[in-house]
């Protein structure tokens, strides 16, 4: 089947397929990144299962949350800029492709660094995949659905926190974690012939070289915008990777009780997602903030109140709200700072928060190894709360600076 073309602000090409046409290959896309997502931090919800199968200690266990995130970040930029000339379905495909692999390899490895050697893989398709997928709305519907269809795809992510975490978790309870990346392997070559079978060839219009993301990192909006992502999502996964040791050690809930909280979570996040999705593009500052002060309410009194059940359910649900809209407010910020070249913007937000999540989960383990729960948790709330100085401090130079001084003497 042809597909006619037009051309958008961006040089973007823009299909003039029908909705019923576009739609199974966004689904397809969709659920390419649900899969990855929760591919990517299935982990925490089964870190003492595969580290007590391996023998090693919680924060050797969190290198599984460290390895994706750091590959993806020079993945990004690096996939991105050797693969601009082949076609886009191809490559969706192969990095599908190697995120079953990697849950195959894992599912089988009768060594952990076997699984850290797949949880490589898994960051090579997250740097790749991402890139591609996060931006092909314009390509699969007409004009008038990108919004709605650009919406779609990014309700991957928190559906991978809701449905893909706790089912995972859920699975390894009653069946074994191995079970559980087995299946996430048959579900990602589902995905694959999904792929193959609904989206249309996509050869490349614009090649994302790496001179244009350095002229994009020379903005400062774009500068603001990785320090924005890199303290919240810091802040995030340095104690979010380890909610689970705090339940077992700290509130002390069973293993059915955590899938149960962590559901609470997921769903809570796609709650944020909406909420923050709704109201970002009008008000960007004012939903990153908000979403650090909760995240930073939240681990800050996790300490104090996750240590009763009820406690620890409420706090989860606050912080699912806050986090489920940072994802999103991250991406806008960026678009926004690189209005005039979407894929460049897109490579960065990946890079940037996927090291991040790598860093972050790579802190905790250390500090949980050598500390407590309950300590990692205060230090995590403290970075958020240095999260929101900042935009404070950001907001406050706007409303001083000679701009708004000058508007003022104008409007006298």
């Amino acid at each position: 089947m042809s597909i006619a073309t037009t051309t958008s602000a961006n040089g973007q090409r823009l299909s003039s397929w029908a909705p019923l046409t576009g739609w199974p290959a966004v689904v397809s896309v969709m659920m390419g990144i649900f899969t990855i997502v929760t591919t990517e931090i299935l982990p925490i919800g089964l870190l003492t299962s595969i580290g007590s199968d391996f023998t090693v200690s919680d924060g050797m266990a969190g290198l599984m949350m460290t390895m994706p995130g750091f590959l993806a970040a020079a993945a990004a930029p690096l996939v991105t800029a050797a693969t601009a000339r082949f076609d886009r379905r191809l490559m969706l495909c192969v990095f599908i492709l190697l995120l079953a692999l990697a849950n195959f390899l894992a599912a089988a490895a009768p060594d952990y660094w076997l699984v850290l050697i797949s949880r490589v893989m898994v960051g090579i398709t997250i740097g790749g995949f991402w890139p591609i997928g996060a931006g092909l709305a314009g390509w699969l519907v007409p004009p008038a659905f990108v919004g709605r269809a650009t919406a779609v795809i990014f309700s991957a992510v928190p559906l991978g926190s809701v449905l893909g975490v706790p089912a995972g978790t859920l699975i390894g309870h009653f069946a074994g974690w191995r079970t559980a990346l087995n299946i996430m392997g048959v579900l990602a070559a589902g995905v694959l012939v999904m792929l193959f079978a609904f989206i249309p060839p996509l050869p490349p219009i614009q090649s994302t070289r790496l001179g244009v993301l350095g002229s994009v990192l020379r903005s400062a909006s774009t500068r603001f915008a990785l320090l924005l992502t890199f303290l919240i999502v810091l802040a995030h996964f340095a104690t979010y990777t380890y909610v689970t040791p705090f339940l077992e050690q700290v509130t002390h809930v069973s293993d059915g009780l955590i899938t149960t909280f962590l559901l609470l979570y997921g769903a809570a996040g796609i709650l944020g997602n909406f909420l923050g999705g709704a109201w970002v593009a009008r008000y960007p500052r004012s939903v990153f903030g908000l979403a650090a002060g909760l995240i930073a309410t939240a681990t800050l009194l996790f300490p104090v109140l996750g240590r009763w059940s009820a406690g620890a359910v409420v706090l989860l649900i606050v912080w699912g709200i806050a986090y489920g809209a940072v994802p999103v407010a991250s991406q806008t910020w960026f678009s926004k700072a690189a209005p005039h070249t979407p894929e460049a913007a897109s490579v960065l937000f990946t890079a940037s928060f996927q090291a991040t999540i790598s860093t972050g989960a790579l802190a905790g383990g250390i500090i949980l190894d050598r500390t407590s729960p309950s300590t990692l948790m205060l230090l995590g709330g403290c970075t958020a709360v240095l999260m929101l100085l900042v935009v404070g401090a950001r907001f406050a130079e706007r409303l001083t600076g000679p701009y708004c001084k000058e508007k003022r003497r104008t409007r006298e």
